[in-house]
């Protein structure tokens, strides 16, 4: 088994990206761990959050990891895994990550993620508060950034790209 992970900020394309990247690799499937998550819980993520707390759905996160790499290795199926914008903040997550995939950060300025975020904002449980937009994403940002990079094999600059292009680009590099 084989499993690539997406990581990075919410809103740098985790989920586009790797949908067309499991498209592009041969005998890959597609698994975003929010909807795995939501599937398995019957609850939405704003909904999870709101009754559970982020630091339940951070250990949902951590369950649904351990799973998705248990089926995955049991029926020797490869994967690529879309991450939650937190789930490096679990050290389990970050472990079972370092243990069973190869991680690349999808890494965007924060101009990009607050043009990606803005017209969702209202949905995202994390960019809740008193701040502005642009301030809790530059807080949380800088709290997440280090856990990206701690984990990634490859870092991959998404501003100015393309889902697609992204795609073909970490398809080539991992060749």
């Amino acid at each position: 088994m084989r499993a690539i992970a997406l990581t990075g900020f919410m809103g740098c394309g985790k989920s586009s990206v790797g949908s067309v990247l499991a498209d592009l690799l041969p005998g890959f499937e597609w698994i975003d761990l929010d909807r795995f998550i939501e599937e398995t819980q019957e609850k939405t993520t704003p909904e999870l959050f709101r009754e559970e707390g982020e630091t339940a759905f951070r250990e949902m996160e951590a369950e649904a990891l351990d799973t998705i790499f248990m089926i995955n290795h049991d029926l020797d199926r490869d994967c690529v895994l879309s991450l939650g914008g937190g789930t490096v903040t679990h050290p389990d997550s970050r472990s079972l990550l370092r243990q069973h995939a190869r991680c690349i950060y999808l890494r965007a300025s924060v101009e990009t993620l607050v043009t990606n975020l803005r017209p969702e904002a209202a949905s995202r449980p994390m960019l809740q508060g008193g701040s502005s937009l642009r301030a809790r994403i530059e807080t949380l940002l800088e709290q997440r950034e280090p856990l990206y990079e701690s984990i990634a094999e490859l870092i991959i600059d998404i501003d100015g790209k393309s889902s697609e292009g992204i795609a073909r680009e970490i398809r080539d590099l991992l060749r």
